[in-house]
């Protein structure tokens, strides 16, 4: 199957990616993101680099020295490929940004469903393409957001690329509230995220493993309400919980609703 859903996702991720560089002047692009080491240039440096490497385009030569925040191989060819591009303006980095992507676009919608059902490595491990894509939708929405936080410019917060994003990251839910919160046997917690997308999400723990129901058991012990910006922040460990606790509304026991929060990082 040729996963077109996918594909239009990526489309729509790039070109509003694409409209918020050309709105960007030298001074932003420098400006430091919520990502340690990376500026909003870097960010998107990284997002070339990476369809390069799925183009069949060569890498960038790992640099002889990287910074404390590289923590494995993923993260060193993501390095390589911003460190490539730090003597750059911002400008030159959205021209080559620009012609990626038309170029991936363009081999994307030409592909045949053999190519989508190639077995290769993905960041969660062995997968398709068609698997790395639905990963890639995640990647490119989220470091979207990460620009846009940066430069205060909020936008493409709703949307299908939102929402499979959101979805993709409450997968985890289950160990977050299972294994790290710690949930005692019968008890459920509650995530309901309200804003550009809306998700309730109920996870109950049953012969000690934790689960996504359609309704508890029994009352909850602990309910969390946030925003999807708050949920994805957390959930891709840009930000700790501390530090925007006004953001977050926890009913019910709030030693375990905070314990949920403080492990939602579900990035490598």
């Amino acid at each position: 199957m040729i996963p077109t859903d996918l594909i239009d996702n990526l489309e729509a991720v790039w070109r509003s990616t694409s409209a918020l560089g050309a709105e960007l002047d030298e001074r932003e692009w420098k400006l430091p993101t919520d990502l340690p080491g990376w500026t909003v240039q870097d960010n998107l440096a990284h997002l070339i680099g990476t369809e390069r490497m799925l183009q069949g385009l060569p890498a960038a030569a790992t640099p002889a020295e990287m910074g404390s925040y590289v923590k494995n191989p993923i993260g060193q060819f993501n390095e390589a490929e911003v460190e490539a591009r730090r003597g750059c303006t911002g400008s030159e980095v959205l021209a080559e940004w620009n012609a990626l992507a038309a170029l991936r676009l363009a081999t994307l919608r030409a592909a045949d469903e053999s190519q989508f059902a190639k077995e290769m490595m993905n960041p969660t491990g062995p997968g398709t393409m068609a698997d790395f894509l639905h990963i890639r939708v995640l990647d490119c929405w989220i470091h979207e957001q990460d620009m846009r936080r940066a430069v205060d410019r909020p936008g493409h917060m709703a949307g299908p690329a939102a929402e499979h994003t959101i979805d993709r990251l409450l997968r985890t839910i289950p160990m977050v509230v299972g294994k790290r919160a710690a949930t005692p046997e019968g008890g459920a917690v509650i995530l309901d995220i309200s804003g550009d997308v809306n998700r309730h999400v109920v996870c109950e723990v049953n012969g000690g493993r934790a689960a996504i129901v359609d309704a508890a058991t029994h009352e909850p012990l602990a309910a969390i309400r946030l925003d999807p910006e708050t949920f994805i922040v957390l959930a891709t460990g840009r930000r700790g919980a501390e530090s925007i606790a006004e953001r977050i509304e926890i009913t019910g026991d709030e030693s375990l609703g905070r314990r949920v929060v403080d492990n939602l990082n579900m990035m490598i």
